[in-house]
């Protein structure tokens, strides 16, 4: 019963701990960039979306297209890295597992 009691407490520990990491992800932020660093996005560990700069250069009224293409591939450059460093930051606790949900 002393085990079970002792195993008990490290799972508690080690679940405070990746709620921590979780919270810890919503202040870490990265940048995804496409057209030469003409368009940059910037998510945090949460993919949530924080900013877009567009440099002037990148816009041309005759090719929005190009402009939309460039802002969907600066948004999905900082996405990919955003679950980077979650993957990164919670594979500490899952030995690099997938569980869905968790992250």
């Amino acid at each position: 019963m002393n085990n079970m009691n002792q195993m008990m407490k490290q799972v508690k520990k080690m679940q405070e701990q990746m709620l921590k990491a979780q919270e810890e992800l919503a202040d870490k932020t990265v940048q995804g960039t496409s057209g030469g660093g003409v368009v940059t996005a910037e998510v945090n560990g949460h993919k949530k979306l924080l900013s877009i700069t567009i440099k002037p250069e990148a816009v041309d009224p005759e090719d929005v297209e190009m402009l939309q293409d460039l802002v969907m591939a600066a948004v999905n450059d900082a996405m990919t890295k955003a679950d980077e460093i979650a993957n990164q930051d919670m594979g500490k606790f899952t030995g690099g597992m997938k569980i869905p949900g968790l992250f």
